[in-house]
């Protein structure tokens, strides 16, 4: 069976966790981390790079530093993870969900404004596929009724719009170093602070409510409990683990495009007759290769594609249900407008196996497989 996601291995994760171990430090904020923090840092320009638990938590740490006050609401996508909602949800916000475009799959811009209200506080975007949503229409409108925007980038590391690194447009932006990712700790994320105000701020949330940060650097004598916060601090062997992959970015991100590429043209014949839609990529948009997804004419097509692919062992997968449907959707949250793609675009779409370092042979066994589908 040929796999959907295979976790990134650089080579060098086992000896630097070895390292983590024989140092004796293998908590939070070791030599480790404080390296994949300056990377990040050093490659997207942003203020502040914490390294987090997962992406989940980065964006319950920026859902926090928001401040909501009672009844205040987020603009979100309907068509994401859980987690990009469910952060608002114990910071005291209110869900206000909005259509995607079909072509990107990302929040559409033209429809934010319209569902702002005088308790609007934030608009959260997801970068889907490491597409970057149109930051310029969104940041315009923020700035315009002073709103604070959340970067879910989840997926786009290393992405980036009109030449700025995603998760660096937004007062926050949100990093995912999970399995599935094109960087990975097993769990794991980031949270990139744009705006200088909100460091010191992060810092004490992330480390149990505590300025230890600043003692650590020496700046006090002695630190102690200052506001309320969690343990957002990966474990030392995580960070080490991450490293080794960080090291070699540059050749993961182009290992990835070419078996993305390879994907778009094999697979445009088939998008060019009609039978499939492939990704589109806006101008100024680069992305990372985070995933390949085509669009089949509908639900049932879709699932007959999957089956096929299975029994010919190649493991295909679709996501979201959207959140605005789900159970936890009606019950934290509303749609405002009308939900023309959200759900329709999500019956069509299907991911294909893509991972660092995926065979050749077997990707070429995908794309045959796929082809079969149709002459079938």
């Amino acid at each position: 069976m040929i796999r959907f996601n295979v976790p990134p291995v650089a080579g060098k994760e086992m000896e630097y966790i070895k390292q983590a171990v024989e140092s004796h430090h293998i908590c939070g904020d070791g030599p480790f981390t404080k390296m994949c923090n300056k990377w990040i840092e050093d490659t997207t320009g942003c203020k502040k790079a914490l390294l987090t638990t997962s992406c989940t938590h980065a964006l319950e740490m920026a859902a926090m530093m928001c401040d909501f006050k009672d009844g205040e609401e987020v603009i979100l996508p309907s068509y994401t993870f859980s987690s990009t909602a469910n952060c608002f949800i114990p910071a005291g916000a209110k869900l206000v969900f909005v259509d995607v475009e079909p072509t990107t799959m990302n929040i559409n811009p033209d429809l934010i404004e319209g569902a702002i209200t005088d308790k609007t506080k934030a608009i959260c975007v997801m970068h889907y596929a490491g597409v970057a949503c149109d930051m310029d229409k969104i940041m315009d409108i923020a700035n315009r009724h002073s709103l604070i925007v959340i970067e879910d980038a989840a997926q786009a590391v290393m992405s980036t719009y009109k030449g700025k690194p995603l998760g660096t447009i937004g007062t926050f932006g949100c990093y995912s170093f999970h399995e599935t990712k094109n960087y990975s700790m097993g769990e794991g994320g980031a949270l990139l602070i744009n705006d200088p105000a909100f460091v010191e701020k992060a810092e004490i949330l992330r480390e149990k409510g505590t300025d230890r940060s600043k003692f650590f650097r020496g700046q006090i004598d002695k630190y102690s409990w200052r506001d309320y916060g969690s343990s957002y601090l990966p474990s030392e062997l995580n960070a080490a683990y991450l490293w080794a992959q960080l090291e070699i970015a540059e050749e993961i991100n182009a290992n990835r495009l070419a078996s993305w590429d390879k994907y778009y043209n094999a697979l445009k014949p088939l998008a060019d007759a009609g039978k499939i839609e492939l990704q589109y990529h806006p101008e100024g948009c680069v992305h990372n290769a985070h995933m390949f997804f085509i669009k089949l004419k509908n639900l049932e097509e879709r699932t007959a594609f999957i089956a096929h692919m299975k029994a010919n062992d190649v493991l295909t997968v679709f996501h979201y249900v959207p959140l605005h449907s789900a159970p936890a959707g009606l019950k934290y949250g509303r749609f405002a407008g009308e939900d023309v793609y959200t759900t329709k675009e999500s019956d069509r779409l299907v991911r294909l196996p893509l991972y660092y370092n995926l065979d050749k042979k077997d990707q070429q066994k995908v794309i045959d497989t796929i082809l079969s589908f149709w002459k079938e």
